[in-house]
């Protein structure tokens, strides 16, 4: 038996009648704010390249994978392997210079660009929403948010002129390094203490309203 199976095994004995009352009572919905703790400790040890503890933490994670497939199976959704499989195909058909016909591709921002393209031409799952930044996480951390939203206004030449000051942006782009990004984005972070308020939520809130700016502008300019 391999040691994924055994993994696969504890979550189903601790799940099972005469389990862990703990784990019995867990659902999907009670188990986000566990995995996101657990990327959360995972990602520490990747900033620090602790490797024993980096194999810790991905055991943890890996715990969330096998425990969120193993509720599933027991309502007769998915299991583990259907789990594998699925992101094994996905990998496989999104790499056709590796693993299919496809032209060799030379450089990682071609494997972007091919990534991308395949990726729109397969059929989407989940809910389906209207706008331009409909494939956007929505639960990404705000700065994450911030970032991709960014991403996507220059990637598709969004009008946004007035949302957010462009020039004041590239302005700082050329200024910025890391240790002053750091700095700066420490500073915000302590004087919203400071000031008793909220930088998650006061940078989800103004990616939000960008968001629906551009929205509305790409609205007018398309009627």
């Amino acid at each position: 038996m391999t040691a994924m199976e055994e993994l696969r095994q504890t979550i189903a004995r601790l799940r099972a009648p005469g389990g862990c009352p703990w784990d019995i009572e867990q659902t999907h919905q009670s188990l986000t704010r566990c995995l996101i703790d657990e990327c959360s400790e995972l990602l520490d040890t990747i900033d620090r390249l602790d490797m024993p503890h980096m194999r810790e933490e991905l055991g943890d994670v890996l715990i969330q994978v096998v425990f969120h497939a193993q509720l599933a199976e027991e309502k007769g959704h998915f299991n583990l392997e259907d789990v594998a499989r699925e992101i094994n195909e996905k990998l496989i058909r999104r790499h056709p210079h590796v693993f299919g016909p496809g032209d060799k591709l030379n450089t990682s921002g071609e494997v972007i660009n091919k990534w991308e393209q395949i990726k729109a031409q397969e059929k989407k799952n989940g809910p389906v929403s209207a706008g331009v930044f409909k494939e956007l996480p929505p639960r990404l951390p705000a700065l994450m948010l911030a970032e991709a939203v960014w991403k996507q206004i220059e990637k598709k030449h969004l009008p946004a002129e007035h949302a957010v000051d462009t020039a004041r942006i590239k302005a700082l782009g050329t200024l910025l390094d890391e240790p002053m990004l750091g700095r700066m984005l420490f500073e915000l972070a302590a004087a919203a203490r400071e000031k008793n308020l909220d930088p998650e939520g006061a940078l989800r809130l103004h990616t939000a309203k960008v968001m629906k700016d551009v929205e509305a502008k790409v609205g007018t300019t398309t009627v």
